[in-house]
């Protein structure tokens, strides 16, 4: 008989990130993405992929949660570019109803409900800081994991998993990030790609491998994004930053303008992998919040005694530089606006008064 544990986070130093490197969920973390990922290498969004059972069980799921958000508007929070306090409600919210969620899938055995339902609560923002990043990104991803290590998806799924359910999570992240106005986690937005998702990029640009005539400098020609974001991922997400922030690439996202002068979509896609491991999965401010369970125990160095991190330990992991903390600044320390809020106030600026202006001179970026 299985013993199923509600996960919990473990890591709070380097050296433990470090040995969290050479272990076997981590190892089998990396599997599973470059496993999805292979699976729509040319594969557009629009393509016939017909869905099993399970795969319309979670996309009713992904339903029922913009269900709840749509039930639940934000309240009226207009003196801050920050997050609404009604995602604590939303959340809340969620997290009751979890255990039904849960039932409605296929095959998916009642005692291990307790260990998915915290990565797939913690999917969609923190409910303290009312923020989003890579990390809860990858909380998805490993629902998914579970799942499938479950035997309720099917390797005759990964497809549709990817181009039908994976994208319409993000579909209803846009949701509540625009309605709940969610920080970026950290202080680097994702770290250079968007201020909120990599997965994405990483899925998109082996959707475009191999493709006769869009090429990775294509981002910067609005015409083919707005014509070609229906069917890939990775303009869908250019199109998405284009909408909500102002000037150039060069400006706001810099590492995408960086990307685009690859020369191929292969390239882009190995890179994407690679900075994965190293911005995602390498970085101690991510994966010092991630929940290892029975199905991705942990198997690195134990943590350090609570009395060594006493004075790092106040958001539960740690921030002392003594133990190779990363310090406030790039964790959960300073909070980040929202660009929705930015761009939410930018708007109000334009209706109620002049901005400073003048010829030449244009919008300062978000960021």
């Amino acid at each position: 008989m299985t013993t199923y544990k509600v996960p919990q986070k473990a890591i709070l130093t380097k050296e433990q990130l470090d040995s969290f490197s050479d272990t076997q969920t981590h190892a089998d973390i990396v599997k599973y993405i470059n496993t999805l990922n292979a699976q729509v290498v040319g594969v557009k969004l629009t393509d016939d992929c017909p869905p099993s059972e399970v795969i319309n069980s979670l996309l009713a799921i992904l339903d029922k949660v913009e269900s709840i958000a749509k039930d639940t508007p934000p309240v009226d929070n207009a003196a801050s570019r920050f997050g609404n306090p009604a995602f604590r409600t939303f959340y809340d919210k969620l997290g009751e109803a979890s255990l039904l969620i849960h039932q409605s899938i296929p095959g998916l055995p009642e005692d291990a409900i307790p260990e998915l339902s915290v990565y797939f609560c913690e999917s969609w923002g923190n409910r303290t800081r009312i923020d989003y990043g890579s990390g809860m990104e990858l909380n998805f991803l490993c629902w998914l994991y579970c799942l499938e290590y479950l035997g309720v998806i099917k390797e005759e799924d990964h497809k549709a998993l990817v181009i039908r359910v994976f994208w319409r999570y993000i579909g209803v992240m846009r949701i509540l990030q625009s309605t709940y106005w969610l920080e970026p986690a950290g202080s680097h937005g994702v770290w250079g790609l968007d201020d909120y998702h990599f997965l994405p990029f990483l899925f998109g640009s082996a959707q475009l491998i191999g493709h006769k005539y869009i090429r990775p400098k294509s981002i910067h020609d609005k015409d083919v994004v707005d014509e070609y974001s229906k069917y890939y991922m990775y303009l869908a997400c250019i199109q998405f930053i284009n909408s909500i922030k102002t000037a150039s690439l060069r400006w706001h996202s810099p590492m995408l303008d960086d990307i685009s002068g690859v020369k191929t979509w292969d390239k882009v896609n190995s890179g994407m992998i690679k900075m994965y491991l190293a911005e995602v999965l390498g970085k101690l401010p991510v994966i010092q919040h991630f929940y290892f369970g029975s199905i991705l125990p942990y198997q690195g160095l134990p943590p350090p005694t609570p009395t060594a991190l006493e004075d790092g330990l106040s958001c539960g992991h740690d921030h002392s530089p003594a133990t190779g903390g990363t310090g406030w600044g790039d964790c959960c320390g300073i909070p980040i606006p929202s660009v929705f809020g930015a761009a939410a106030e930018e708007a109000q600026k334009r209706s109620t008064g002049p901005l400073l202006g003048g010829a030449g001179i244009k919008p300062v970026p978000f960021d």
